[in-house]
């Protein structure tokens, strides 16, 4: 009997994922699965494509992604669609659960230009409410160390209590069970900032009991950038647990000299066994908000007790001595983008600030009659927020060598968006329209960094392998058809510093989970997207 397939994409170069030499063939879908691959000859399918002079690819896997709340205002996931994605991971020490009744309350008081009624508590509720609503790519997410200490013990400075402790643990359990990939950190900002080793090390524990990971962003990318890695390698080794670097990168040019040695002590430690790797983004700068040019002291607590703190002179005479003063206790982003000329602010809240939105802090200081630092403080104030914003810290020779790493995958660290609507009240980074597209089209093709197939590992069958994640990454039968179909000529990122909200180019055709997303460039509108669940899945 003849097996007549729901779509057959013919006569592609097929790169299956596995960093092998690409060949020409035939892919067979049926349902929500590969079928075939192969020479087809006079197999059927009710849709036939001829993808001739096209790659044929897994669907991309963004490692680093900040879409969770873009996705439930549009699950069309627009920017990331275009440029391959077929699964978004969320979470970077932040996750959408746990969430007590006062973190509800908070949240949804301090929410942006998108609103939501926060309907959910755990973090498994929240990827089912997603993928409920409708979303175009598969969605995933760890759970958030910071989150966890919030719901324990609020904002506090101060370690947690064996209670507390418990409770956390008890958490990441939960969440585990619920299909987290493994727990993340964030160790520059408060309150996470506020966790010590040990502590990490036991939330680490309990991921490793369910075969998760540990990811992190770690507590230093800049002067104590070494001993951040050294942190990172002792809580892989002392929780027994898979590891991963977020958006590995040397901030400040002070210490761009640091990255070969950053490279040398994860070679070290995969060599010694320890299964370490690393994602990144394709830009020369990075984006957070503007507490990250100011101590944690400061914003201990909350938004409220930080805003109420700037308002007082004697703290502000204090900061503008601390922020512009070289330290190796704190990340200080004013110092590392040498001023205000290498800070673009992209996002507010207040409608009354988002006319400074694209502009330099150097520009709106002007703008307001004040100095730079005065306007970082005043700004958090008005807006009752970090604010967001660009900082140029790195430097394209580390980019580049970073990149080249065969342990070294890719995440957008952005949210995934639309140019229309809501969106269109702040900017945001290139990266959130342009990074898969930046890192295919300019460093792989133009820059000729590693052949397409290598690249194309490294954002498919690499970042499945370390999440542990079953019939996805690859190019097989049997495997969900999660596929990306794109012309390596013409991949390219449009989206600027300028102008960010600009679509990649190159995209063809996107199937996820055997339904096609993207339609000779276009949106089709389908949202097929499903939960990715750990490997600690608990049904």
């Amino acid at each position: 009997m003849t097996t007549t397939y729901d779509v057959i994409l013919r006569n592609g170069m097929i790169y299956d994922g596995s960093g092998s030499t690409p060949y020409k063939g035939d892919v067979a879908i049926l349902g929500q699965q590969i079928a075939q691959i192969g020479n087809l000859g006079n197999a059927h399918a009710k849709t036939e494509l001829d993808v001739r002079g096209l790659a044929v690819a897994p669907g991309f896997i963004n490692v680093m992604s900040w879409a969770p709340i873009t996705s439930l205002q549009d699950g069309r996931s627009q920017s990331d669609i275009r440029q391959g994605v077929t699964l978004e991971v969320f979470g970077e020490s932040w996750s959408e659960g746990p969430l007590s009744p006062l973190m509800k309350e908070v949240y949804q008081k301090e929410q942006g230009d998108i609103k939501f009624e926060v309907t959910w508590n755990t973090l498994g509720e929240f990827l089912d409410h997603l993928a409920g609503k409708g979303v175009s790519t598969n969605i995933a997410s760890y759970v958030g160390a910071s989150t966890l200490r919030i719901y324990a013990m609020g904002y506090a400075d101060r370690p947690a209590t064996p209670d507390e402790l418990e409770l956390m643990r008890k958490l990441t359990a939960q969440a585990m069970e619920e299909g987290a990939m493994g727990v993340s950190t964030a160790l520059i900002y408060p309150p996470g900032s506020y966790a010590k080793t040990d502590e990490i090390i036991e939330l680490a524990k309990v991921a490793a009991q369910y075969n998760g990971i540990y990811i992190s962003h770690m507590r230093s990318e800049g002067n104590t950038l070494l001993e951040a890695v050294d942190e990172l390698l002792d809580i892989t080794r002392k929780a027994n647990i898979w590891s991963e670097i977020y958006h590995l990168k040397a901030m400040g040019k002070d210490n761009w000299y640091k990255m070969d040695q950053v490279i040398a002590k994860v070679e070290a430690a995969r060599s010694e066994g320890l299964h370490v790797t690393a994602d990144m983004y394709s830009y020369t700068a990075g984006g957070t908000g503007l507490g990250a040019n100011m101590p944690q002291w400061v914003q201990e607590g909350g938004n409220d007790e930080w805003v109420a703190r700037l308002k007082d002179p004697e703290i502000r005479q204090r900061l503008r001595v601390e922020m512009t003063t070289p330290t190796n206790e704190w990340e200080n982003m004013y110092l590392m983008t040498k001023g205000a000329e290498g800070i673009i602010l992209v996002g507010f809240d207040t409608e009354e600030l988002k006319p400074y939105t694209g502009k330099t802090l150097a520009e709106i200081a002007v703008l307001r009659g004040q100095d730079p630092i005065d306007t970082i403080m005043d700004l958090v104030i008005e807006d009752h927020s970090g604010c967001s914003a660009l900082y140029f810290t790195m430097s394209e020779e580390n980019v580049e060598k970073e990149m080249k790493q065969p342990w070294v995958c890719i995440g957008s660290d952005a949210s995934s968006q639309a140019p229309e609507g809501v969106f269109l009240k702040s900017s945001t980074h290139p990266r959130a329209y342009g990074c898969f597209a930046r890192y295919l089209g300019h460093y792989v093709r133009d820059r000729g960094l590693m052949p397409l197939e290598e690249a194309i590992r490294k954002i498919t069958s690499l970042p499945a392998s370390n999440l542990k994640i079953q019939r996805r990454g690859s190019l097989k039968a049997g495997y969900y058809a999660d596929v990306a179909v794109f012309d390596p000529t013409r991949v390219k990122d449009n989206a600027t510093f300028q102008e960010p909200q600009q679509y990649a180019s190159g995209m063809v055709h996107v199937f996820v989970n055997g339904t096609q997303v993207l339609k000779d460039g276009d949106h089709t509108g389908a949202l097929p997207g499903q939960v990715v669940r750990g490997p600690g899945y608990r049904k």
